[in-house]
């Protein structure tokens, strides 16, 4: 791909950037004018592509999101600088205004949990995360030192966040109240997820609870049902019985 003539004060912003991920996206972008998930998994290690894009949109640098083959074939994601008139004045430069001592008010708030999995993790697998994605509240100028606008999550669900994120229609629309109602912001309270009318119950099953498990998956297979409709099934029947 063609590279790009940036201007100058565009230019002198990516230089600026000295953290390692997001300096490893906008240098490789200078470079060759994009990059694809694939580089950033194979070239750089990175197995959550959609977390460097982010730490690179928290500097206040437009990126665009759109679709390549990758090398099996498939398409994949690849990103490219946005139009440097949108650049965002660094509202504290996003995730960099994390305070040292937040992850510890959040395990002491809400303890050392995954807000979305609500299963405890070690505190090293935890990460913060905006509740409500910067993207959305940083560019309507209502950053909070307030605990409660933040969560932790565990690395799985930031990256099922992410992509869901980044694939609703209010990504581009941008209104807060919309976020706050979501499932990824607040799972205990929620009335959609990404604008769509449906629910979500995420079960994880640890330690002696894995033989549970294995009993679940082979009584589906019995059934011939995938294990989510088995679960479903088997709760209808208990709340049929319960009002009979």
């Amino acid at each position: 791909m063609t590279k790009q003539n940036y201007p100058p004060e565009f230019l002198k912003l990516l230089k600026s950037v000295d953290a390692k991920r997001p300096k490893t996206v906008i240098d490789h972008i200078l470079k060759h004018g994009q990059i694809t998930t694939e580089e950033l998994k194979d070239t750089y290690g990175y197995n959550h592509p959609p977390r460097a894009i982010r730490d690179v949109r928290e500097q206040g640098i437009p990126i665009r999101t759109f679709r390549v083959t990758g090398s099996d074939g498939r398409k994949i994601a690849a990103y490219r600088f946005g139009d440097p008139s949108e650049v965002r004045a660094t509202q504290l430069s996003g995730r960099t205004a994390f305070s040292s001592n937040l992850k510890d008010t959040l395990i002491e708030e809400y303890g050392p949990r995954c807000n979305i999995y609500l299963e405890p993790f070690p505190v090293r697998e935890l990460q913060i995360d905006h509740r409500v994605p910067f993207e959305i509240i940083g560019n309507n100028g209502n950053l909070s030192d307030d605990v409660s606008e933040y969560m932790l999550l565990c690395a799985s669900a930031n990256r099922a966040k992410s992509w869901s994120c980044e694939n609703c229609a209010n990504w581009k629309d941008k209104y807060v109240n919309i976020c706050r109602s979501c499932y990824w912001a607040y799972p205990e309270s929620y009335t959609h997820i990404a604008m769509r009318d449906v629910r979500r119950l995420d079960l994880l099953w640890s330690g002696e609870e894995v033989t549970e498990y294995d009993t679940l998956i082979e009584e589906a297979a019995k059934v011939q049902e995938e294990a989510p409709e088995y679960v479903k099934n088997v709760l209808r029947n208990h709340f049929k019985r319960k009002s009979s």
